[in-house]
């Protein structure tokens, strides 16, 4: 489903703990623990998200339709029954794309102004 930009732009620039979440839960769904476990390797522990904005984000984010809570569960072994596990809806994705778009175009501009480097 393609989405049009009066839909996306609203939500754009995305507050950061929105796109770590939405990156979080693009490939795989994850539950709130496992998230913030992810977000945590990819920025090297440099972020280190609490369980209130995590949650208070994911509340705020299933509002919006970014993300859904699914009832899809992995195998027992590996189920704990009190976790929720969510997943990016197709929105979600468009709207996360779109600010991976922004912010490119953003370090675009301030290699051009000789603020950023080259190459990171």
């Amino acid at each position: 489903m393609v989405y049009r930009n009066d839909e996306i732009d609203p939500l754009l620039p995305l507050p950061p703990a929105t796109f770590h979440i939405l990156m979080a839960v693009a490939d795989e769904d994850r539950h709130g623990y496992a998230i913030i476990q992810d977000i945590a390797a990819r920025t090297n522990g440099e972020l280190q998200m609490s369980a209130g904005t995590l949650y208070r984000s994911i509340q705020r984010m299933q509002e919006q339709g970014l993300i859904v809570e699914t009832r899809e569960r992995p195998a027992p072994e590996d189920d704990d029954e009190r976790r929720r596990y969510y997943r990016i809806t197709p929105f979600g994705l468009s709207v996360a794309r779109a600010e991976a778009r922004r912010l490119t175009q953003m370090v675009k501009l301030a290699r051009a102004r000789g603020i950023a480097p080259e190459k990171a």
